[in-house]
């Protein structure tokens, strides 16, 4: 196989593990949303329009119709947790799975989230938190977490469809065949 064939083929397998981590991603933000609504009915807890807040300082923005808030905030928050699933997809062509994949996955989104907020002024930083809030947070994580790791699992059975580690280790490096091309071309001239 050709060096640029073996681009492609790492290129393609990047795609593949991107787009099934966008699905897995998009079914762990489902999940997460139905633990927190959960949550809201047994504790009578408000919604938190936390996505949308950070969004908007992030992003340096303001509601012109604060009605549209709740909806504003709620698509950040699918936005969001579809996006991560991209992570599950990356650990996947690193070579990660199952288990240790999900268990990772979910290390990064928790301590991003324990993070993020605080960082900007949405939410109290976690030392303020009881533990109970500690817990069920964690919770809603972990639903997350599990459910697109299942998910990516399931869509990914022909693992070779994602995994880039085995191909990366067969190949030369992309910039020693360039090298080798420049040397090729200098020694004919």
């Amino acid at each position: 196989m050709r060096q640029v064939d073996k681009v492609g083929t790492i290129a393609g397998k990047i795609g593949s593990a991107i787009g099934k981590g966008l699905i897995a991603g998009l079914a762990g933000t489902a999940a997460i949303t139905l633990s927190m609504k959960i949550e809201r009915m047994i504790t009578k807890k408000p919604t938190s329009f936390a996505p949308g807040d950070a969004a908007s300082k992030a992003l340096g923005i303001e509601a012109s119709d604060r009605e549209q808030w709740p909806k504003f905030s709620n698509e950040v928050h699918w936005t969001y947790g579809t996006i991560w699933g991209i992570g599950r997809g990356l650990l996947s062509a690193a070579g990660m799975k199952d288990g240790p994949a999900t268990a990772i996955h979910f290390a990064a989104i928790f301590y991003t989230a324990l993070t993020i907020e605080p960082d900007f002024e949405v939410a109290p930083p976690i030392n303020e938190w009881s533990k109970k809030e500690i817990a069920v947070f964690a919770l809603h994580h972990i639903i997350y977490s599990a459910v697109a790791g299942r998910v990516f699992d399931a869509i990914n059975k022909d693992e070779q469809d994602t995994e880039i580690i085995p191909e990366l280790l067969k190949t030369k490096s992309v910039s020693s065949t360039i090298k080798h091309s420049k040397d090729t071309k200098i020694a004919r001239t």
